[in-house]
């Protein structure tokens, strides 16, 4: 039964998406709960900017020394309504990386990129796309254009998660590292439940679930 499957694995089955499910089960706009999480939104950018300036030099630093190529990493995402958006991050790769999926154990990342990310550093410069409004502290990944394009065509109501703003962390990034439609299948999953069930309350639980991930060096 879907609810059943929803209350116990606590994401949404794809089977039974249509048109009714989203107009019955899902009220994108919440003025209330999306004023709170703006201001929550600016009010950690601001504290997160600090803390990328500070370690700006030293991460600049280890980029240049072990790698060529620029310090930052800058592309185009889609986000909330299908705008698209220039996401900044540490540069984790070798040059020529591409517009492509990253696996997990991608060759292509280098030996210091390797630490950015499991320490979560290299998204430190994503508090500047949630302090402009491109991004919000969670919800659904941003991902490339090409790849949105390739995934709306092959998978129904894909589009759906871009109804509300994409997160530097979210529901669906601590359950799945989707670098196939198959796992983008699973992943909207998640995201479908995030956007259904949002609250300050279950924002809270994913951030201090992204903490504790990143205290025992989980994920990539």
């Amino acid at each position: 039964h879907p609810e059943f499957y929803e209350l116990t694995q606590r994401r949404v089955s794809l089977t039974d998406l249509n048109e009714i499910w989203f107009l019955r089960s899902i009220n994108y706009r919440q003025r209330i709960f999306d004023l709170i999480k703006r201001i929550i939104d600016v009010v950690v950018a601001i504290v997160g900017l600090v803390l990328f300036v500070i370690v700006f030099p030293i991460v600049a630093l280890l980029i240049k020394a072990t790698s060529r190529g620029s310090i930052l990493f800058i592309q185009s995402r889609v986000g909330q309504f299908d705008q698209q958006f220039k996401v900044y991050k540490f540069r984790t790769m070798a040059l020529g990386e591409g517009n492509t999926w990253t696996a997990e154990k991608d060759l292509r990342i280098t030996s210091i990129g390797k630490i950015l990310r499991k320490l979560r550093i290299d998204e430190l410069p994503q508090f500047i796309n949630i302090f402009l409004g491109n991004m919000s502290l969670v919800g659904p990944r941003p991902e490339q254009v090409h790849i949105v394009e390739q995934l709306n065509a092959q998978i129904p109501y894909y589009n759906e998660r871009h109804m509300v703003k994409p997160g530097l962390t979210g529901w669906s990034q601590l359950h799945v590292y989707a670098n196939s439609v198959e796992g983008s299948k699973l992943k909207l999953q998640y995201d479908l439940y995030y956007i259904k069930h949002r609250s300050l309350w279950f924002d809270l639980e994913i951030i201090l679930r992204t903490v504790f991930h990143i205290l025992t060096l989980q994920g990539q």
